[in-house]
């Protein structure tokens, strides 16, 4: 394996920040993310050459159900851009790369922004940004940096006897979105939160007024991880176009962006880990979607966990998971084929601060030849980068979305593609030992000993595992016990990503459960199996894909059905249920609804309860509502 440890130059890059009513606009997301595009990218891909190839088939006929090429030149570049990213066409558009993506939009593009927020949904000046007491604060994926989404009754200000008296405080809506996909933070009484749109909120935990709004690059799923160097408070996060942002917590404005990854199909989904002034960005990536195309030379992404310095993004130094990949061949139609590739590294790495490590989580391999290091846990040093162990889980996992319909990509003898989506947990149990335990969406949690470069401890399986089943976003634990929910969607074979929005293929009565496995040994303590969707409708099923988050005496947890509940952390009986899948009239006065529960988890603290609810990828169905829960008085 190759670890390169260099150093760049730093530099700042200003961004656009919004702090008053009337400059929110999104085409900002399209200006500034094209900006970032090479001028040879830009001259590659020509807007109607992209519509002619993937778009004009369905746009340029009749249909009550498509839009016409007119009705799209009306739309905004910005908001045809978001479609294609997050949106209604975002599984038709996985095969089309960035820069083409960003052609079309501006090709069609011709009409005007959404409207910008009114002035009522900004905060007066008698409620100042992060004045409030930093008891229970949770800034990035989890509120330590063990990543256990643990939280005490304290830091949490709710205790198990009060979660059936939570009530809705407010709801906020991300404008012109159809999904809610970051994991909101917390600090010092406000809430930072970012959207598929690309801006970044700060708002007043209590209320959910505006402080100040400011315009990322690209979509934002990263939950913000506050740095502090004494009074100075440096909001990180990254988008999906590779952007790695510090901002002043305070104002909202850039202290300085970098890209981490040049790579055309980078995707970064995981949250920045951050250690003694260094920020531990990882990457995973699109490309997996990108070979889908016959055409597509598949595959050259590495996936990778750089380090940064919190005070200027310089780099300090970056480690690749899979060696640079070469030509390995052709494929039946003549494409050329590359390899090693994939290895992306989807979640928050955790830090271990006591043996001076970073863990960090793997997924699969796009192309031959398989790595060892791919669907596996990774010791790196925390100092260097290095390599210090690496515990693998499923060898020989080569996969891409071509196998879906066994493209012309497809490896031969491709694998179950069981990523590790999730962070890897290092819990202190009650004897004082550490444990890291790793979740996988082959439906196995697998326990390794941290103090013995890996060593497997025990593994169960809590659910039956597949492309969308399994483990995907995130475990829980309180030391005790690991709280696992899973996702095990069911649907017929080859669905995968033919309709993203309200997918009536979805069985509403297969999938999901939590299970509660004992830390000391794996065994199961209780299960509690996914609640069926009442009545049965489009899009609905009862996977639990989200993360889920543990205080003493209940485990919160999401389902793509649109519900919130809350389960007993003794036995797993319900102790709470709230459906997000309604209209909600928001603070901010953006039309707001909710949809599946997936991806970003929710976060407990101080007193509040805080989720995102809208996620039509996979079936799901669509929203776009930050919702607020407090107990009622």
């Amino acid at each position: 394996m190759r670890v390169s440890i260099q150093h760049s130059e730093p530099g700042t890059i200003e961004g656009p920040r919004t702090r008053q009513p009337a400059l929110l606009l999104f085409a900002s997301a399209l200006v500034f993310g094209l900006a970032g595009s090479t001028a040879a990218l830009a001259a590659e891909a020509g807007g109607e050459a992209v519509y002619a190839q993937y778009c004009a088939s369905c746009h340029e006929q009749v249909s009550p159900r498509i839009p016409t090429r007119e009705a799209l030149t009306k739309m905004s570049p910005a908001r045809i851009l978001r479609t294609l990213d997050f949106g209604l066409m975002m599984s038709i558009a996985y095969p089309i790369k960035r820069n083409e993506r960003e052609a079309v939009a501006r090709f069609l593009g011709k009409g005007k922004d959404e409207a910008a927020l009114p002035a009522s949904a900004y905060c007066k000046a008698d409620r100042p940004i992060m004045s409030a007491a930093s008891l229970g604060n949770w800034t990035g994926w989890s509120p330590s940096q063990d990543n256990t989404r643990f939280q005490t009754t304290e830091r949490a200000g709710l205790a198990a006897a009060d979660i059936g008296k939570l009530e809705l405080k407010w709801a906020y809506g991300f404008a012109g979105d159809v999904i809610a996909f970051a994991a909101p933070t917390l600090f010092n009484g406000t809430l930072f939160v970012g959207s598929a749109g690309g801006a970044v909120q700060a708002l007043d935990a209590s209320t959910g007024c505006v402080h100040w709004i400011y315009q990322a690059n690209g979509p934002v799923r990263t939950a913000m991880t506050v740095a502090e160097e004494g009074a100075r408070k440096t909001l990180l996060f990254s988008d999906q176009n590779g952007w790695v942002y510090a901002l002043d917590a305070r104002t909202g404005k850039s202290r300085w962006k970098k890209k981490v990854e040049e790579h055309e199909a980078t995707r970064l989904t995981g949250s920045l880990a951050v250690h003694d002034g260094v920020a531990f960005v990882p990457a995973a990536s699109w490309e997996e979607t990108r070979a889908i195309d016959p055409a597509y030379k598949c595959c050259t992404f590495r996936g990778s966990v750089t380090a940064v310095r919190v005070r200027d993004g310089a780099r300090v130094w970056k480690t690749y998971l899979v060696d640079q990949p070469k030509k390995i061949g052709t494929t039946a139609v003549s494409t050329e084929t590359y390899g090693p590739s994939g290895a992306g590294v989807w979640s928050t790495p955790t830090i271990d601060a006591v043996r001076g490590l970073l863990y960090v989580t793997t997924g699969d391999n796009y192309s031959h030849p398989a790595t060892a290091t791919s669907d596996a846990v990774i010791a790196l040093n925390l100092k260097s980068g290095a390599i210090a162990w690496s515990q693998q889980t499923t060898p020989n996992d080569v996969y891409n979305s071509s196998c879906g319909s066994r493209g012309a990509n497809c490896p031969e003898d491709n694998g179950p593609d069981f990523d590790f989506g999730a962070s890897a947990m290092l819990v202190k149990t009650a004897d004082g030992r550490d444990v890291l335990v790793a979740g996988q969406k082959s439906g196995m949690v697998y326990a390794l000993d941290p103090a013995n470069n890996g060593k497997l401890l025990w593994q169960t399986r809590v659910g039956k595992g597949g492309v969308n089943g399994g483990v995907q976003w995130g475990m829980a634990s309180d030391g005790r016990t690991v709280y696992a929910s899973v996702s095990d969607v069911v649907r017929p074979a080859g669905t995968m990503g033919a309709a993203p929005i309200g997918n009536a293929l979805l069985d509403p009565e297969k999938g999901g459960g939590l299970t509660a496995l004992n830390i000391a040994d794996g065994t199961k303590v209780w299960f509690a199996p996914g609640i069926p969707c009442a009545p049965p409708r489009p899009g609905c099923s009862p996977a639990q894909p989200a993360a889920v988050t543990v205080l003493p005496g209940a485990v919160f947890s999401g389902s793509m059905d649109g519900h919130f509940r809350a389960f007993s952390t003794e036995d797993g009986k319900l102790l709470w249920d709230f459906d997000t899948l309604k209209n909600f009239t928001t603070v901010n006065g953006v039309p707001a609804s909710g949809g599946s529960l997936d991806g970003a988890g929710p976060l407990v603290a101080g007193g509040m309860v805080f989720v995102n609810s809208g996620y039509p990828r996979f079936g799901g169905m669509p929203g776009n509502v930050l919702l607020a829960f407090g107990v009622a008085k």
